[in-house]
């Protein structure tokens, strides 16, 4: 049976700083959510307050009250925010040591890691797991060229930017081709991956430079060898020319991804929290195409747009890139899912 855990985001629910609770709200997830500390929505559903569905998952003003409602005391406690730098909240702390004090296991994918801290490792009774802690190079392996040699396709989930969908967007493309009769699996390369229990991959921006690629390889094959599927979606990180964390060639030149899903929001015009521009989709089609891949489809992350915009930007831009456009939330990954059938099942 799947343990439970209380998420913490304490004010950040509402932010994308908190994408990784929506991916465990929205599931799958490792455990089962018992509930959202942030006191804004106490009371509250968080799959209503995140996107209109009920999912049994309601908010606490804070994890003591969650304890005193909770039939059943959770056995963990999430950081549920990823902040820039991967700083923890001052918000999230004092919480994390009332957590700690009741017994619970602190499980953070932050940067800032709770293993360092000495007042949280003195009261975490339960323990602490950092997911973002890094391995020593003797556990790594460098990059061999094996992977280039497998016949299942690689389908990368790319994004013009970091916090912009692309894991969200990679799950429902799963998903969805399972439903068709697709055997599609999903690397994971973040800490909301690891969290929401996908078996195969690691911790891209946690691994040190050199052994990215061979971590990806070996994450890939993995895979092949135990599920030997039709497509591996490989889950993209921050975006080819976010100054801040460049990423992404690795999916195409080391992991060999010849489609690419390209995640666009149509109203961000600068890198996030950044002055630097946002490059044209175009461009990065042709930057994709010069890496050694082809753009098959554009994925929209619409926050903060109505209905009308986003719909009219879609179809501007499938317009102007000769490419399916598809708002993912509103409107599924069906187009997506055709397209890739076309290509590689067909």
């Amino acid at each position: 049976m799947q343990e439970s855990a209380l998420i913490l985001t304490n004010g950040h629910f509402d932010s994308v700083f908190a994408k990784t609770t929506h991916g465990l709200v929205r599931g799958p997830s490792r455990y089962v959510i018992a509930g959202v500390v942030d006191a804004r929505y106490t009371g509250q559903d968080a799959g209503v307050v995140l996107d209109g569905q009920p999912r049994g998952i309601p908010f606490f003003e804070s994890v003591v009250c969650a304890l005193d409602v909770l039939p059943n005391k959770p056995s963990y406690c999430l950081v549920g925010v990823a902040t820039v730098g991967g700083k923890l909240p001052v918000s999230l702390r004092s919480d994390l040591i009332v957590a700690a004090k009741h017994g619970l296991t602190l499980v953070n994918g932050l940067h800032q890691l709770l293993s360092e801290d000495p007042e949280l490792v003195l009261v975490a009774t339960g323990g602490i797991v950092d997911i973002r802690k890094p391995k020593p190079a003797s556990a790594l392996q460098f990059w061999t060229g094996e992977v280039l040699s497998i016949p299942t396709p690689r389908i990368a989930v790319l994004g013009m930017d970091c916090a912009i969908g692309k894991r969200t967007t990679a799950v429902n493309i799963r998903n969805t081709c399972r439903k068709r009769g697709i055997r599609a699996e999903m690397i994971y390369t973040g800490q909301t991956g690891w969290l929401q229990g996908l078996k195969h991959g690691f911790v891209f921006d946690a691994t040190l430079n050199d052994f990215v690629s061979g971590e990806l390889e070996k994450a890939i094959l993995a895979c092949y060898e135990d599920t030997c599927p039709d497509l591996i979606l490989l889950e993209g990180q921050s975006a080819l020319r976010n100054p801040a964390g460049p990423a992404g060639s690795e999916f195409i030149c080391s992991g060999g991804a010849k489609g690419v899903i390209l995640q666009h929001a149509p109203l961000r015009e600068r890198f996030e929290d950044f002055d630097c521009v946002i490059p044209p989709v175009e461009e990065e089609i042709e930057l994709i195409r010069l890496l050694g891949a082809e753009v098959w489809a554009i994925t929209l992350f619409t926050r903060g747009m109505t209905d009308t915009q986003s719909v009219a930007a879609a179809c501007q831009i499938e317009e102007q890139c000769g490419v399916p456009v598809v708002r993912t939330l509103e409107d599924g990954v069906d187009r997506v899912v055709d397209e890739i059938y076309a290509r590689v099942i067909a």
